[in-house]
């Protein structure tokens, strides 16, 4: 007993030095605000004892002074009389963080609440050891924190800059620091622009770091706890209600900077004026301001001037552009960049050079020298309006376009007459044709003037199949180069039709061999042009001719199509092949385009199955099975004759088959095609009958009678007939019934195979095997291996045929057969029934014998000697040899 105590008193030794109470409270002193919230947090460590610890609150004016007991964490009526009021109203109460761990809070401190706090934790060690108490001091200063902002003004023009000034004050009776901040409130959103202090730093809000960052938002300290903040260049989507944040902070030992109070005051809303509102473009002649028109003539200069004005003009960039019918001339952009938009080529170059300046701010002058006819429009002067937000962004705050000035440009027109005639008229096709187109009665055309020719084609009301329309063929300018027409250009680039001027005022068309399709009316509209200042020629003006008529009296070309049959389709899987020979009249040398069609019955849907194109290029029809396209044949057996094949013919293959030809002819080796006629041939129709292959089964066996345990077997045997399919198209589903002895009538399955060789046995009480042997594509052999006398009864077989429809493609199922009944017996033989017997018992009564004998002279030998027996008398002996 005294080495127990002895042993628990070594361990609570132990368990006190290892470890030792620690209560920690916030280092101090802590500096506080009359009227703020205060909270202090106390913590336990190393202790013994349960896990949720309890905590006391005492409070010292001095360090050393007397206690009053404030408040604990599990007595109620701990409070001294002096706290308890603001104990049970909750000013001051107590917040249990973690087991070891309370705050100690007061709602609204109070300048006589400065002093030392103390708090305590009551003992749950083993051993006394450690701290049970800790002290922070608690100093509290009356709010003189004092936020005046200035308000700014309602209403700021965009792109203006806005100030925002707030005077933070407060006595400085303890160290304490300052901090400035500045929001705005859209609804019921506020965003922070911008901090400063209390450190010193300063700190944006994600939208306003890049324009802090630019330079566009700046912090200007001034003097007396003045701070103004700067944001530059207003756009509409900084206006907003502004407010200004005045916060007082603590630097407590530890490093934390700790907010005591802080005070927001609302400054103002400000909105910002759209420069839209306030932009005033106006457009006007440089010689008459007030007028809105001008009248030139070619080779004068053209002066525009464009007046700007908006509210805040210097804090815009502004991008100006001159329009001319509302395509734009030249640009300056913001940075004062002139960009024109002629060239000396193309539509633009025939116009005079224009130029662009700014003359004084706000106003801009557009001009252009040696103008022509071309200059002549309503010109606009367009003004865009940017302000440079965040340092490489540009932000367009505005766009609006001036009045129009009519600017007219007037010349007097060259004038003259023409006159189209054909010099060669052709009388039938792939003749020649020349047209002439000449101008004659030139007046007004000036010094270097030229002619210029466009040919135009219409053709004939009612003649073909295509409704009348018209096709430029080409044209000549000024300079002589040619621009064909797109329907043309291949026939001019063979030389087939050409345009040409044979004289300063003549213009001839010639097609080589005309066509029919080139009947039709013909008119050349011939155009003036000039040079201008520039040293570019400029269309002036443009006369039509007279259409003129080229016209023959044409034979028809007549396409003749004969389909005749080559090969029949009798059955199905057999091959089909028809012949279509063509005859044409009234065409020479032609190709030939072949459709062959098809359609299931003389008002169903004509399908196309394939296609021969002139260049004698073979297509597959949208009609075609993409698994059947080796079995179609299309190709051209003659001059004028082509030949379809079609291999395998099914049962979806009936129907009517024609051959649908076109005439096609060329003009020029190496031309496109042009259609000459077309004709459809005759119909042949392929109409056959599936009957399907004819079945026929037997069934034998090679022993009508067997002895146990030999093997029996049955051979069943199919015959086909008919349209025999293929050894591969052609498959049996077999099963083998028998029908016992002293089993009543209805037969039982024995075994089966499917048309896919898998075989199935069915369950049997016998103890015999079978099997089915499939000997050729017709033979199934039933195999009976150790047969017994319940394997003896009539056996028949039953066969489903498969094959495959040469018409369908599919596989068919055929009528199920079933053939005669053989009989099976199992003999009963009696000397081999008996023989076994026999051979056993005489064995065994052997072996009973032999045992028996074998015993008896054991117990001769062993158990019936008498070991007492004298032997006789020798005396006796000798008395009777004596005797």
């Amino acid at each position: 007993m005294d080495k127990c105590l002895f042993a628990f008193a070594f361990g609570l030794l132990m368990l006190g030095g290892c470890s030792a109470r620690v209560v920690t409270v916030p280092p101090g002193p802590l500096i506080r605000v009359e009227g703020q919230p205060v909270s202090i947090r106390c913590d336990v460590k190393e202790y013994t004892g349960p896990s949720e610890q309890d905590f006391e609150w005492n409070m010292l004016k001095d360090a050393k002074g007397p206690k009053t007991k404030i408040i604990s964490s599990f007595d109620s009526r701990y409070s001294d009389q002096t706290y308890s009021k603001r104990v049970a109203s909750g000013d001051i109460s107590v917040v249990r963080l973690q087991d070891n761990e309370v705050e100690l809070k007061i709602a609204e401190v109070k300048l006589t609440d400065a002093g030392f706090y103390e708090c305590q934790t009551p003992s749950t060690d083993y051993v006394i050891s450690g701290n049970y108490m800790a002290q922070v001091q608690l100093t509290v200063i009356p709010n003189t924190l004092k936020v005046s902002p200035k308000t700014p003004p309602p209403v700021i023009s965009e792109g203006g800059d806005l100030t925002l000034s707030c005077n933070v004050t407060r006595e400085l009776i303890h160290p304490t620091y300052l901090s400035v901040t500045w929001s705005v409130k859209k609804g019921t959103t506020s965003e922070e622009i911008l901090t400063f202090g209390p450190q010193g730093d300063v700190v944006t809000g994600s939208r306003f770091a890049r324009g802090y960052a630019d330079g566009f938002i700046r912090l200007v300290p001034g003097r007396n706890g003045v701070f103004e903040l700067v944001i530059s260049r207003m756009t509409t989507s900084d206006e907003g209600n502004y407010e200004c944040n005045g916060t007082e902070w603590t630097h407590e030992t530890g490093g934390n900077w700790i907010k005591i109070v802080e005070s927001t005051k609302e400054m103002g809303t400000v909105a910002v004026t759209p420069t839209g509102r306030s932009l005033n473009v106006k457009a006007s002649p440089f010689s008459s301001p007030s007028s809105t028109s001008l009248v030139l003539s070619p080779g004068n200069s053209l002066t525009l001037m464009c007046g700007v004005t908006a509210d805040n003009l210097p804090a815009l960039s502004l991008e100006v552009s001159w329009l001319a019918d509302g395509r734009e001339i030249i640009t300056m952009d913001r940075s004062g960049v002139v960009i024109s938009n002629t060239s000396s080529s193309g539509a633009q170059g025939k116009k005079g050079e224009a130029s662009l300046e700014r003359t004084e701010a706000g106003d801009y002058r557009l001009s252009v020298r040696g103008v022509s006819i071309e200059n002549g429009g309503n010109y606009t002067c367009r003004i865009r309006t940017f302000i440079n937000k965040e340092g490489r962004r540009w932000y367009m705050t505005a766009e609006k376009t001036s009045n129009p000035v009519t600017v007219k440009v007037s010349e007097i027109k060259p004038n003259f007459t023409l006159t189209l005639v054909a010099e060669v008229n052709p009388q039938k096709t792939a003749e020649p044709t020349e047209l002439a187109c000449r101008v004659t009665n030139i007046a007004n055309l000036p010094l270097g003037g030229r002619l210029g020719v466009s040919w135009e084609y219409t053709s004939l009301p009612g003649l073909g199949d295509d409704p009348q329309t018209s096709h430029p063929i080409g044209s000549l300018d000024a300079n002589g180069n040619l621009l064909p027409g797109s329907i043309y250009m291949e026939r001019m680039k063979s030389g087939a039709l050409t345009l040409s001027r044979v004289q300063p005022n003549t213009f001839k068309l010639r097609i080589l061999r005309t066509q029919e399709i080139d009947m039709g009316q013909y008119v050349c509209s011939v155009s003036a042009w000039s040079v201008n200042s520039q040293g570019d020629m400029v269309k002036t003006s443009e006369n039509r001719s007279s259409p003129l008529t080229v016209r023959w009296d044409a034979k028809r070309p007549i396409v003749n199509v004969v389909a005749k049959r080559i090969r029949e389709a009798s059955v199905g899987g057999s091959t089909f092949e028809m012949a279509c020979s063509v005859t044409t009249q009234n065409i020479g040398d032609a190709g030939y385009s072949v459709l062959i069609q098809s359609q299931d019955s003389m008002d169903s849907t004509v399908r196309t199955i394939m296609t021969l194109s002139p260049d004698n290029v073979v297509q597959h029809g949208g009609a075609t099975d993409p698994n059947r396209r080796d079995n179609l044949v299309l190709t051209k057996s003659g001059a004028a004759e082509f030949r379809f094949r079609l291999a395998g013919v099914q049962l979806s293959d009936r129907g009517y088959y024609w051959c649908d030809v076109t005439a096609w002819t060329k003009q020029q080796p190496g031309q496109a095609w042009t259609k000459a006629s077309s004709s459809e041939s005759n119909k042949i129709r392929i109409n056959f009958l599936e009957n399907g292959p004819s079945f026929s089964i037997a069934i034998k066996s090679d022993d009508s009678s067997v002895y146990p345990w030999e093997t029996a077997k049955m051979e069943c045997s199919l015959s086909v007939s008919g349209s025999s399919p293929k050894t591969d198209d052609l498959a049996y589903e077999v099963k083998w019934f028998f029908t016992r002895l002293r089993g009543g009538p209805a037969p039982i399955q024995v075994a089966s195979v499917d048309r896919f060789g898998v075989v199935r046995k069915i369950n049997r009480n016998s103890s015999s095997d079978v099997t089915i042997e499939r000997k050729d594509t017709h033979i199934y052999l039933l195999n009976i291996f150790g047969t017994q006398d319940s394997d003896s009864g009539e056996y028949f077989c039953s066969v489903t045929p498969w094959y495959l429809s040469a018409s369908t493609g599919a596989w068919t199922e055929a009528q199920e057969l079933t053939s005669s009944k053989v009989f099976l017996a199992v003999k009963f033989a009696v000397w081999d029934s008996l023989k076994l017997p026999l051979l056993y018992g005489a064995s065994a009564s052997l072996g009973v014998g032999l045992f028996s004998l074998v015993l008896g002279l054991v117990c001769a030998q062993c158990c019936c000697r008498n070991t007492a027996h004298l032997p006789r008398s020798r005396n006796k002996l000798m008395d009777l040899e004596m005797d």
